[in-house]
């Protein structure tokens, strides 16, 4: 749910200014978040079969599987909030507790922040593995990969300090409706305009701008490895190559340009046109979300064999019609790292 309000930045203490007229992208935003519960079951299957694949056929000490891991948990600590937000948007009423509010908000923000820098982080892993590959073997190891996740989680938990301290459930004496939300007014000794003022340049800088120019960067990279390389099949790798950025560019800036925008607005008709743009990018950045570890996971060879391994052992009739092959364990040589694209 989707309001605005009139902050009044002064010492004296002060009360939300009634918020304007939202009911139409309300609306499309409650329309919208049914969504959620579909994309809250298709995580939890479709990661919770990522994490079986890694358990059933792989270890997890290399350091693309530490980095799988950990961004199918991201994906499902940030889903997870998602049944929650989409009971809310659809009754335009918090039902479940100021405790429950501080919980959801700090969930959903760490799975969001953390999602797309272990993107980054897992993207950054494949440039160092084909474009420099056994040159950084001594790098690419189990200490790295920790240390890396570690700094991710840190990362993302202190960008949370914000929506952890802003975010709470009040009540607007107008509609008599409990809100759970970054509060509107005041919070006594509390900066709370530089902490409103952070939080906009964290998300621009950190949370868009980097994770984009390290996304481009190391994919670029890549591709003129794999295109000057005498590998067969290197068209086909950069055309999925291409995909998997035009698909972080398309489903992740509009909705960080929206929401940048819509925390901008200066009016209520601004708010409103702007709210109409945030609910429709929001749910296309979601999905990608959803999809993002299995899509990361799936487009690799050596795991579609896994998966259709696990298809013919739990259902034998498919085995005439499902083709396995027992490939060994990938070296770190740049042609089987890029079979794992």
């Amino acid at each position: 749910m989707e309001y605005n309000y009139d902050y009044n930045y002064t010492d004296e203490p002060s009360t939300p200014v009634p918020p304007c007229n939202r009911d139409g992208d309300n609306n499309l935003g409650a329309q919208l978040s049914i969504l959620y519960y579909f994309m809250f079951v298709f995580s939890l299957f479709g990661n919770g079969l990522v994490l079986v694949i890694i358990h059933r056929f792989e270890k997890l000490n290399t350091v693309t599987n530490i980095l799988l891991v950990n961004l199918v948990v991201s994906s499902l600590i940030f889903m997870s909030s998602l049944p929650f937000m989409g009971v809310y948007m659809q009754l335009s009423n918090w039902i479940f507790g100021k405790v429950m509010c501080k919980i959801v908000g700090s969930v959903y923000y760490l799975g969001f922040y953390s999602s797309v820098l272990f993107l980054a982080l897992l993207t950054f892993d494949r440039h160092l593995a084909v474009v420099y590959s056994l040159n950084v073997s001594q790098v690419r190891n189990q200490k790295y990969a920790v240390v890396s996740c570690a700094v991710v989680w840190l990362v993302s938990g202190l960008a949370c300090v914000k929506q952890m301290i802003l975010h709470t459930t009040f009540t607007y004496f107008i509609d008599n409706k409990t809100y759970c939300h970054d509060y509107p007014g005041e919070i006594s000794h509390i900066n709370v305009r530089l902490l409103r003022a952070s939080g906009f340049y964290l998300q621009l800088f950190l949370f868009l701008i980097f994770p984009l120019v390290v996304i481009i960067y190391c994919y670029v990279r890549i591709a003129i490895t794999v295109i000057s390389s005498k590998i067969v099949t290197k068209f086909k790798t950069v055309r999925l190559i291409f995909i998997i950025v035009l698909l972080f560019f398309i489903c992740w800036t509009p909705f960080n340009i929206a929401l940048l925008m819509h925390d901008e607005a200066t009016s209520c008709e601004e708010s409103q046109k702007r709210g109409y743009a945030l609910h429709v990018t929001r749910n296309i950045a979601y999905i990608y979300f959803c999809i993002s570890p299995i899509f990361y996971t799936f487009v690799g060879k050596k795991f579609q064999n896994y998966f259709r391994q696990l298809l013919v052992k739990h259902f034998p009739g498919l085995k005439r019609h499902v083709s396995v092959s027992q490939q060994s364990r990938t070296n770190m040589s740049t042609k089987s790292t890029l079979n794992e694209l």
